[in-house]
């Protein structure tokens, strides 16, 4: 990690939206410094040296875009070497399927888009896993995404959902990935869901969906998940000074 009296965290984000609020919220509440790129616009990113941890953001596009979206690629070397260098990165969606790529991961098309609210399952290795261990589950989480990925070469798998196995998993010790989404506010679950037919019913295990009480739940998850991978990164920080 950087060599400073805060920790710096960089936001890489895809597309214009209010996704990274809840995120934001969490390393403010630590005071962890924040430095946010719209990647897709920004002329070149920063040195990744400058940071002590990367949080990566969802986005339309695919991974697999490169003549489309030329900046993939020198975000997928950055992302590469960072972490390989041990620097700590959270990605969220498309952000863990960057995560994907950048290991040597394929990113392909999943069978159905995966849309609305859907349960993840834990693994085992979830239950011994310092974010995941005192979560019960299954979980209902946001999904939104066409694509999925093969986990990189040493990865742990730690969730799973019926449409897609690869929903979490960590690379190495405080490098995570997760497909789904924690950061949905009521009106977001609404307005997504009214964007896309395929989105289902909004019918949760036979009831129907409380947008409100959905996104206080992520809301709690995202809390309890990111919050954890803050601090544990806090407490390092605290003991390398």
């Amino acid at each position: 990690m950087a060599n400073r009296d805060a920790l710096r965290a960089i936001a890489l984000e895809h597309w214009h939206s209010d996704a990274f609020t809840v995120y934001g919220e969490v390393l403010d509440e630590r005071r962890i410094l924040i430095d946010r790129v719209l990647v897709p616009e920004a002329e070149k990113l920063p040195d990744w040296r400058d940071y002590d941890l990367i949080v990566a953001m969802g986005g339309p596009m695919s991974v697999n875009e490169e003549v489309e979206h030329p900046w993939l690629v020198w975000e997928k070397g950055f992302i590469r070497e960072a972490v390989e260098a041990g620097i700590p990165y959270f990605g969220v969606c498309f952000g863990a399927q960057l995560l994907a790529s950048s290991l040597q991961a394929e990113v392909y098309r999943g069978p159905a888009a995966e849309l609305g609210l859907n349960p993840i399952f834990l693994t085992e290795a979830a239950r011994r896993d310092r974010l995941f261990a005192n979560l019960e589950g299954p979980e209902l989480v946001f999904h939104w995404h066409g694509e999925t990925f093969d986990l990189p070469v040493g990865a742990e798998l730690l969730a799973s959902s019926a449409a897609c196995r690869n929903q979490a998993f960590r690379a190495g010790e405080n490098v995570y990935g997760l497909q789904f989404h924690l950061e949905v506010t009521p009106d977001m679950i609404v307005d997504w869901c009214a964007q896309d037919a395929n989105c289902g019913d909004m019918r949760e295990l036979g009831t129907p969906i409380d947008p409100q009480r959905n996104a206080a739940r992520l809301r709690e998850l995202s809390a309890q998940i990111f919050g954890r991978w803050c601090d544990l990164l806090t407490i390092q920080a605290g003991e390398s000074a």
